[in-house]
């Protein structure tokens, strides 16, 4: 909106020609977003602790979790409508894409407000039934997809590798249940990850800091052909969109740090994980989004292996999955487990980085 409406104001005050660069906006969005959720974040939590919406915990769990009954969850509307709002602002929104992730955004966050509301409610952790959040995380995934292989035009349905400069394969439209089943999967990655303070927050933006850098260059004409990676129109103003999401992230792990205030619940994890899918597939990192967010992935591949060994076997795994709750219960302190999640997110964010010259 910035840019549509000051920009061309140019002419008659010249430092609104500062509107027009991609890394100015990209920097004010994060702030922004950091200061609304800052700002706006005491107000929502008195309102959720009011409407006594709190967070039920399991009491199959670490014990140390159970002093945290009652804790104000659906705190993650704060970063969903900081970044709204902060996209609505700094962004052009003259970019089909743009609109594209504000869609999954919203699209995932309404499903996982729905699954919060009902927990809520109820006054136990059970929400929406598995089937339904299921199928209706299929649904958003698949509009979503359906859209970006639309418009994709021939390349729609390139699959890249790491380390390897041209697609390994042309999916077609077997590209399509791919990306669903991605999308889907990394929405429910983020969910099962935010299991303690701060972990999943602080583990995001590890994330969305290394999708600002990949969009920027991937925008860029000459910086793509120098790294050899696909070049994607428009991509660059995602950079803003990523950065926003870093800095409600920070904003809201202010609140969320050991020992939380409010908790991020399923309207935000479920939509930050959604959007992140929708980046990487707009981008072509659909495999490389797996090292960026390797820890979701390690966090996800645990519950795998837990039931189907179980219902195999009869045996467990893990102690208790998610993987974080199977080191808690090993004798690691909470703060110890976060930080050292957060410590290898930062290393797989940098093995990524790293590809993009490998090649």
């Amino acid at each position: 909106m910035f840019l549509q409406f000051l920009y061309p104001l140019v002419k008659f005050f010249t430092p609104f020609n500062v509107f027009q660069y991609l890394t100015f906006r990209a920097a004010y969005a994060a702030l922004t977003t950091l200061l609304l959720c800052y700002l706006l974040g005491p107000k929502i939590i008195e309102s959720l602790r009011r409407q006594k919406i709190g967070q039920s915990i399991r009491d199959d769990g670490p014990a140390t979790h159970l002093k945290k009954d009652g804790t104000p969850t659906m705190g993650g509307v704060m970063i969903v409508v900081s970044v709204a709002l902060v996209v609505l602002l700094w962004q052009d929104l003259h970019i089909p894409n743009v609109w594209l992730c504000l869609g999954s955004l919203l699209a995932f966050s309404a499903i996982g407000y729905a699954d919060d509301y009902l927990k809520v409610s109820r006054k136990n952790s059970d929400g929406l039934p598995g089937t339904v959040k299921l199928g209706l995380q299929t649904a958003a995934a698949l509009v979503i997809t359906l859209i970006l292989y639309r418009n994709g035009g021939e390349n729609a349905g390139y699959l890249y590798l790491p380390f390897f400069k041209t697609p390994v394969l042309d999916m077609g439209v077997w590209w399509i249940p791919f990306a669903v089943i991605l999308m889907v999967g990394e929405s429910n990655a983020v969910n099962l990850t935010d299991g303690l303070d701060g972990l999943a927050a602080g583990l995001l933006i590890w994330v969305f800091l290394t999708l600002a850098i990949i969009t920027y260059l991937s925008g860029r004409a000459d910086f793509s052909a120098y790294l050899g990676i696909p070049h994607i129109a428009g991509a660059g103003e995602l950079t803003v969109f990523c950065l926003a999401v870093v800095g409600a992230a920070i904003g809201f792990l202010w609140f969320n740090a050991h020992p939380a205030e409010v908790f991020m619940g399923d309207v935000g994890s479920l939509s930050l994980g959604g959007l992140i899918a929708t980046i990487s597939l707009i981008i072509k990192k659909e495999i490389l989004i797996l090292v960026v967010g390797g820890v979701f992935v390690l966090e996800a591949a645990s519950v795998i292996i837990q039931v189907v060994n179980f219902k195999l076997r009869k045996k467990r795994v893990f102690k208790m999955a998610p993987l974080h709750h199977h080191f808690e219960l090993s004798g690691w302190d909470e703060s110890k487990v976060v930080i050292r999640f957060w410590i290898l997110g930062g290393l797989f964010a940098l093995i990524a980085l790293s590809t993009l010259k490998i090649q």
